[in-house]
């Protein structure tokens, strides 16, 4: 989606009044919701309406993300009033939830799902004006009165109370509607670098799959492999920590690695919060670990881990792996990371579920030569930068989207000339 500067008449200062919502342009006001839709009631059904096949049930669950997904669907075979059969451009509103964080969450109808009922627990607006309203309802001003609304024993929101809430209105329904189609736009470009994603990291996981359990070889390599004991190729230790009242040990110049910091990294470690002191090492009895060990999670998340990039010490919840010269660290980390559901298998249960170096010295991996090692290793790093990458455009995306409907909703910045 392109971006492109607005010209300095749509930018410049228009009059702005006080309304019960906040700052808006002159020629807006706050209108109640129920003077621009209309409110419709779900569908009430039993569980011997419901079938394999029928007519599509939508509920909260398939509202994620202000965007509809049809993927855990409710069908029903009986006679359906027209009212509560959606129609393209109506937006799905939970108004009745367990959970209040979820009253008020909504989507828009696409041609996909026109056509469907909707449930007890849900309601639609109709309006002319629904890709604006379904931005208005990610406002916080809207999301506010949603939650001063909220009953006191039931988390719903009536239709009486629907009606009344405030929304920013734009005078003409040409500016409600520029509004709604570039927000939701941006909204497009979001889910499509979230599709994306969600498609490299399941590609990226395939490739693990295969390429470290030996289903398939990359071009060229065709030695002997072998499983072999991580115990056989890799010194371990665990660390330390200094007792409460020994905390004047740390901010000392040696790196401490907690289980936080490993499930915060991703596959390489070089900065930690804490560090410890030389009289720090001596009194928790801790090593100093080389740049290159694997930091491996014993406790709490097991079988998370990382690569420190400088010598630091660790937690006794870490198990510091020292790979040997046969053995690539990035090839171990990825073979330990493609394992971590049997890690967890073989958690030993107590107070906190955990590993102990035994375990983890008899677990075994594929073992091609070095330079298969890293040529594997290779790929999936190139896969880990590419969806890096990714994460990074979409957060952008999301950063953008927010500012965009702040000033947009807000009347801050004008899509189209005021009339004033």
């Amino acid at each position: 989606m392109e971006v492109k500067e607005p010209t300095q008449r749509y930018l410049a200062a228009a009059d702005r009044q006080l309304t019960e919502i906040g700052l808006l342009p002159g020629d807006w006001y706050a209108e109640r919701l129920g003077n621009v839709s209309t409110c419709v009631i779900g569908l009430t059904y039993s569980p011997a309406d419901v079938a394999d096949h029928g007519t599509l049930v939508l509920r909260s669950s398939n509202i994620q993300g202000g965007r509809l997904a049809l993927s855990d669907c409710v069908f029903v075979r009986m006679a359906l009033p027209d009212r509560v059969i959606t129609r393209e451009g109506d937006l799905l509103v939970c108004v009745r939830n367990g959970s209040s964080s979820l009253i008020g969450k909504a989507a828009l109808i696409d041609s996909s799902a026109a056509g469907s009922a909707f449930g007890a627990f849900m309601s639609v607006l109709r309006s002319s004006d629904g890709p604006y309203l379904r931005q208005v309802f990610d406002t916080a001003s809207l999301k506010r009165q949603i939650e001063q609304g909220l009953g006191a024993t039931i988390n719903q929101i009536t239709n009486r109370d629907m009606d009344a809430l405030l929304v920013p209105w734009p005078s003409t329904a040409e500016e409600r509607g520029s509004i709604g189609s570039v927000l939701t736009d941006a909204d497009a470009l979001v889910d499509s670098l979230e599709q994306l994603l969600t498609k490299k990291r399941q590609i990226k996981q395939g490739a693990m799959q295969e390429l470290l359990t030996g289903k398939r070889r990359l071009p060229g390599f065709t030695g002997p492999v072998q499983a072999i004991r991580l115990g056989d190729v890799c010194k371990m230790q665990s660390g330390g920590t200094p007792a409460a009242s020994q905390s004047a040990y740390f901010d000392g110049p040696h790196p401490w690695v907690a289980i936080s910091d490993i499930t915060q990294a991703n596959k390489y470690l070089s900065i930690t919060e804490r560090s410890l002191s030389e009289a720090g090492l001596n009194a928790c009895a801790a090593k100093l670990f080389p740049a290159g060990t694997v930091l491996y999670a014993m406790y709490a998340s097991v079988g998370e881990c990382c690569i420190a990039t400088v010598p630091a010490c660790t937690s006794q919840a870490i198990l510091a792996m020292q790979p040997a010269g046969n053995l690539d660290p990035e090839y171990l980390y990825y073979s330990l990371t493609s394992s971590k559901a049997k890690a967890k298998s073989a958690v030993q249960q107590g107070t906190q579920g955990n590993l102990n170096k035994g375990i983890v010295q008899a677990m075994e991996i594929r073992f091609p030569e070095v330079p298969e090692q890293k040529a594997i290793a290779r790929a999936l790093s190139n896969m880990d930068e590419e969806i890096s990458a990714l994460e990074s455009r979409l957060t952008k995306a999301r950063s953008l989207k927010q500012a965009m409907a702040q000033a947009l909703l807000t009347g801050r910045i004008r899509l189209v000339e005021p009339n004033l």
